[in-house]
């Protein structure tokens, strides 16, 4: 089965035949056949050619970039296969809408924070929290404005990460979410997280009819896909936030895997390649969905809730949040 590769070796990424050759800096190869590559992500210091380019794109296969602190830089998309000018239009018929564009906005919003709960649930002294964010939730439903929604959203966020200093054992905390960049170790590793679900959801719309560039929570605008934004809010708290809980209080993290020399506010290599370890195993992690009465991933979680969104916008299903109920 097709998975994501991660690559943290500086040297060249080559194509010989149906195969993907990385090669680092001392020479030592690694071969994948093209049949066992979902996605590529690149945090080393490579260099690839037009014709591993253009076999990637033939292939169908995304590869992701990141800089040198860890975080997302763009993205190689092949040509779009899945295109439907007939969906793009309603698309942007559902932004244009006011009342269509709020209903699927307030969607994303619900099924966020209602994963944002379910995770304070599963941890002592946070009922204060939870009663703050549920009373920005009733607020988020009896808005007029995307701007409302946004602001009921983002005090509800802020709620939530004040309580990750209940959450986090061993010395780990966080005065306030700051990205840009961001100022201490869980900072870090919220964006990190943040950004890897970011370029998951990037790869699952790539595979659907969905334009990643209409949105509906987040505005759209140059230079980013903004329904990746949109689609990220309900999985964020689901797959990631867990994660972090996990590598933080199991001291699978610790201080040592950010970057010392900028007073720890990046994650090194070693930081990134645990977390991406559990990252990999979660997306693999299935359980029995409710209404296909077969196992899927949350990797799949992801694409069946794109696929949710498009018969919204094509009138065949109202679209209802995923909402994790185990």
């Amino acid at each position: 089965m097709a998975r994501s590769y991660y690559v943290f070796t500086n040297g060249r990424i080559k194509r010989k035949e149906n195969t993907v050759y990385i090669e680092n800096e001392t020479g030592d190869k690694k071969a994948i056949p093209i049949e066992d590559i979902d996605t590529i992500h690149l945090y080393g210091e490579l260099d690839l050619n037009t014709k591993l380019v253009n076999f990637i794109c033939q292939q169908g296969k995304t590869v992701h970039f990141y800089n040198y602190y860890g975080f997302y830089a763009g993205s190689l998309i092949p040509r779009e296969r899945n295109i439907s000018g007939d969906l793009v239009v309603k698309q942007v018929e559902h932004y244009l809408d006011p009342q269509k564009r709020f209903y699927i906005a307030y969607s994303f919003v619900e099924a966020a924070l209602f994963h944002i709960l379910r995770n304070l649930r599963e941890y002592k002294d946070t009922d204060e929290y939870q009663h703050k964010i549920k009373n920005e939730l009733s607020k988020a439903a009896e808005s007029k404005s995307i701007s409302e929604l946004m602001g009921c959203e983002g005090r509800a966020r802020e709620v939530y990460y004040q309580a990750f200093n209940v959450i986090l054992k061993e010395g780990f905390s966080i005065d306030k979410r700051e990205k840009r960049p961001p100022t201490n170790p869980v900072n870090a590793l919220i964006s990190f997280a943040n950004s890897m679900i970011y370029t998951t959801v990037l790869s699952e719309i790539y595979h659907t009819q969905l334009n990643p560039t209409i949105s509906y929570l987040h505005e759209p605008r140059e230079r980013r896909y903004s329904l990746c934004l949109d689609i990220a809010e309900i999985f964020k708290p689901l797959i990631a936030d867990p994660i972090i809980f996990k590598l933080i209080n199991n001291r699978i993290i610790k201080i040592e895997d950010f970057e010392e020399d900028v007073n720890y506010c990046y994650m090194n290599d070693t930081g990134r390649k645990k977390f991406i370890k559990e990252l990999d195993q979660k997306l693999s992690t299935t359980i029995k969905h409710r209404k296909l009465k077969r196992n899927v991933s949350y990797k799949t979680l992801i694409r069946l809730e794109c696929y949710k969104i498009i018969k919204h916008l094509i009138g065949d299903e109202t679209y209802t949040p995923f909402k994790a109920w185990w």
